[in-house]
């Protein structure tokens, strides 16, 4: 963010930002999401009708829209109003949406079926904004699906890359790769300060912006909910989803005293709750604009919205906030773990099925003549030519070969940045635990061997994120060098509790 357009408390802020070089967007985008919860039971939304919604938030400035290839029939209803908007004249709203594939293999041809499906709802000859979300890390097909997205921004399919709800280990994986993205999407907001810890500082030292969602907690940050009694049941989706998030920071005791802070600072400028909970999060360094959903033809807030941008947040404003804030529990994880990890922060609570049915990268086989062994293979050629297996069990014991960052097609990985090689090799790792019945939660020892001893706080960092939880034996070495361009080499041994394994 530029001197000229960071908040001050004795200017209006901006109501626009470049995202990007040729990419100016409201800092107050309008979210789609909801449509699928409207069009829950079967009944598609007229897209004629919605299409007018979404011209008067045009009309009002709110000209930056937000969806996915999952969001009901949100990107046809977009589509339907970026070309009526064309017939009157130049276009001047802009589309956002997200490709959200099942894990597998990406190849070219997938990954441009996948772009060219948004490109015909929308109607569009370009997609402004194509954002990529990845369900498993464990499967490393990401890498192959981002670059065959970033070889389609080339030939003009797509104007500009960015993902949604990636961690920061992940999104250095994506960056020491050299994927060309200006934007990731995740969870914002007074409940869940997450992204402003390591998130914001590495996307502000890499040129990557962040859009921001779940600002006012589907609608839970507003002047209703203040002193309200705990509801028993919430009916729409939005809403259950982050009173899971209310639950997570402390319950509604903590909630009704951030609320309070809220009101507290609203009432010194005569603003809205919602007001004063999105200016926070716009206020935060690498945050671009915010997400704010839309009940198309329900419910409309571009009044209240618009008034925001008249808000400044003074010192006095932030220390009541912080003084309530104080008294939450911080979400467990980075950006994007409640889609991937226990407690699952979702609409729909526990995904453990969903992530289980997914597929698995890798897959055990029986070592012949041997009962009660098995075996992964990764596809390497020097498995076969070295007479080796990138893991085997043995009973209840997994144990893990040294495992470098190579990725499927036999090209190392982030070879420049030893922190990213070690996410990848434990993704790579993990992988390898799950095929034979394992987990990282079962390692019981791991190695790590490190061909420059001042990589040691970087990857023992990453290693830290990963066995926070378990705390395995561990050893860490340095040694003369590494075969191959890589930093770093880990090696891990399993314990599966027979109650528990596979």
């Amino acid at each position: 963010m530029t001197d000229s357009t960071m908040p001050s408390a004795l200017s209006a802020p901006p109501a626009r930002i470049d995202l990007a070089p040729g990419l100016s967007i409201s800092r107050i985008v309008t979210g789609l999401w909801q449509v699928a919860d409207m069009e829950r039971g079967g009944r598609l939304l007229d897209p004629a009708t919605a299409a007018d919604a979404l011209q008067a938030y045009s009309a009002a400035g709110f000209d930056t829209f937000d969806m996915a290839d999952h969001y009901g029939s949100a990107e046809v209803i977009a589509g339907e109003w970026l070309a009526r908007e064309r017939r009157a004249g130049p276009q001047r709203s802009l589309a956002f949406t997200k490709w959200c594939p099942t894990p597998g293999p990406m190849t070219a041809a997938v990954v441009r079926a996948g772009v060219e499906r948004s490109l015909e709802r929308l109607r569009v000859p370009a997609i402004d904004l194509l954002q990529f979300h990845w369900w498993t890390f464990d499967h490393p097909a990401y890498l192959d699906a981002l670059k065959e997205l970033a070889k389609l921004r080339e030939e003009g399919l797509i104007r500009h890359l960015g993902v949604t709800n990636f961690d920061t280990d992940h999104l250095r994986v994506l960056v020491g790769e050299g994927i060309p993205l200006v934007s990731n999407q995740v969870s914002f907001s007074v409940l869940d300060r997450r992204a402003a810890e390591e998130m914001s500082a590495f996307c502000l030292a890499h040129g990557i912006r962040l859009l921001a969602y779940g600002t006012l907690a589907g609608g839970l940050l507003s002047e209703r909910w203040l002193g309200a009694p705990e509801p028993d049941a919430i009916a729409d989706w939005s809403k259950m989803k982050y009173k899971r998030f209310v639950d997570a920071v402390g319950g509604w005791r903590v909630f009704q005293a951030i609320l309070g802070a809220l009101k507290r600072v609203a009432d010194r400028h005569g603003a809205s709750i919602a007001n004063v909970a999105t200016r926070w999060v716009l206020d935060q360094p690498a945050v671009a604009a915010v997400i704010v959903g839309a009940r198309l033809g329900d419910s409309e807030h571009r009044q209240d919205n618009a008034r925001m941008f008249g808000l400044a947040l003074d010192a006095e404003d932030r220390a009541v906030l912080a003084e309530a804030f104080a008294q939450s529990r911080r979400l467990r994880g980075d950006c994007g773990d409640e889609y991937r990890k226990p407690p699952f922060l979702t609409a729909s609570g526990d995904l453990s099925h969903h992530l289980a049915e997914l597929p698995k990268i890798y897959e055990a086989s029986p070592v012949e003549g041997r009962p009660g062994r098995f075996t992964v293979d990764t596809g390497s050629v020097w498995e076969g030519i070295c007479g080796y297996s990138r893991a085997m069990r043995i009973g209840e014991r997994i144990l893990v070969s040294g495992t470098t960052a190579t990725h499927t097609t036999g090209e190392a990985v982030c070879p420049d940045d030893p922190a990213g090689q070690a996410v990848y090799i434990l993704d790579k790792i993990a992988a390898s635990l799950a095929a034979l019945g394992g987990s990282l939660a079962d390692v019981v020892r791991s190695r790590v061997y490190l061909q420059d001893v001042d990589d040691w706080e970087p990857v023992s960092r990453v290693h830290g994120r990963y066995f926070a939880g378990v705390r395995p034996a561990n050893t860490l070495l340095a040694i003369d060098r590494l075969v191959g361009p890589y930093r770093v080499e880990i090696e891990v041994e399993a314990v599966v509790d027979a109650v528990t394994g596979g």
